[in-house]
């Protein structure tokens, strides 16, 4: 029995097991990518998306890019988490009383559930790149809160339980422009509505190049043992463009805005075609985890190239010795 990670069973976790020839201590699915070109009819790619346990399956809420150039949100389901079932639909939100709250654009969805409810983090037009955020029990009805941030932000991230007694988010404030600013800052909350406490977590790396130019919260933190796991990425600007690579730290328990230990190196970047060529090439961008308390075991799905959906692999217990053995200075 595995009690690294605090959390539920999931005895039908996707897992394929390290191949013997590899060190790493993230490995990639080998039927990768699991979502290709033009998903459903209206959709040219779905990626960067968030996945969950439910009901004995699995659903999720998924990036597509519309072939008009739009990105919206489709509702997905899966008895695997692998073979996906996706809405041609992008979901209909309703404000808090019933009525129609369409959104104007929306990309790059964080899911947790928190206590009895689903909330479904996003990037929102405030008008201007803000976070949007929105709440679900059932998965039919999806409904739009107040936004947590004024723009520009992106990267909003939900920790899966109140922290003494606040909700508390991670997320990345930025310019108008590409995001410049880079750092990693954490709010709380005591209703979800009203934010402050504002505190700063992470800066991009100054000597670690594939962080150098920003960094931003993946999936929602997992509680461990050691702390609260976050995988993030981590971008460098090259003389052809950026390269989004994954890294991992450790955050205090009752205190997140305090770093334990991260990285120095990137455990995953663009090596694979499928992540090195496509509509934005060298992407790797962690969104979503399944895992497995008993076992330890982790699913980390994340965006290829802006184009694939993507699986990789990692045991928590490898992981957590890794980050503490390759901490940054």
């Amino acid at each position: 029995m595995n009690e690294m990670i605090r959390g539920a069973r999931l005895s039908n976790i996707p897992w394929e097991n390290k191949p013997a020839e590899l060190s790493e201590v993230i490995w990639r699915y080998s039927k990768n990518p699991i979502i290709g070109w033009n998903p459903i009819p209206c959709g040219a790619r779905a990626f960067n998306s968030a996945v969950i346990p439910y009901e004995g399956a699995f659903v999720g809420v998924f990036r597509i890019d519309h072939k008009n150039g739009r990105p919206q949100l489709h509702f997905g389901k899966s008895r695997d988490a692998v073979h996906w079932e996706l809405n041609p639909e992008d979901i209909h939100w309703v404000d808090e009383k019933g009525k129609p709250a369409p959104t104007s654009y929306a990309y790059d969805p964080r899911l947790v559930k928190i206590e009895d409810a689903y909330y479904i983090t996003w990037c929102d037009d405030f008008p201007g790149a803000s976070i949007g955020m929105g709440m679900t029990k059932d998965f039919k009805t999806f409904t739009r809160l107040e936004n947590p941030t004024m723009p520009f932000n992106r990267n909003g991230v939900l920790f899966p339980r109140k922290i003494n007694g606040l909700y508390v988010m991670l997320s990345r404030p930025s310019d108008s422009g590409h995001t410049p600013f880079g750092d990693i800052i954490l709010s709380h909350s005591p209703d979800l509505t009203f934010w402050g406490r504002h505190r700063h977590v992470m800066s991009k790396g100054s000597k670690n190049w594939w962080e150098s130019t920003k960094i931003g919260a993946g999936p929602a933190p997992i509680e461990t043992r050691e702390g609260w796991l976050l995988f993030y990425h981590g971008v460098t600007t090259t003389c052809n463009g950026f390269v989004y690579s994954m890294g991992a730290a450790l955050l205090d328990l009752n205190d997140p805005g305090k770093v334990l230990y991260r990285t120095t190196d990137y455990i995953l970047t663009p090596e694979k075609e499928y992540e090195t060529v496509g509509f934005v090439p060298n992407v790797t961008f962690p969104c979503a985890t399944l895992f497995d308390a008993a076992t330890g075991r982790i699913a980390i799905y994340y965006g290829a190239a802006d184009t694939y959906t993507a699986i990789a692999f990692t045991q928590v217990d490898e992981l957590i010795a890794f980050i503490k053995n390759n901490p940054q200075p």
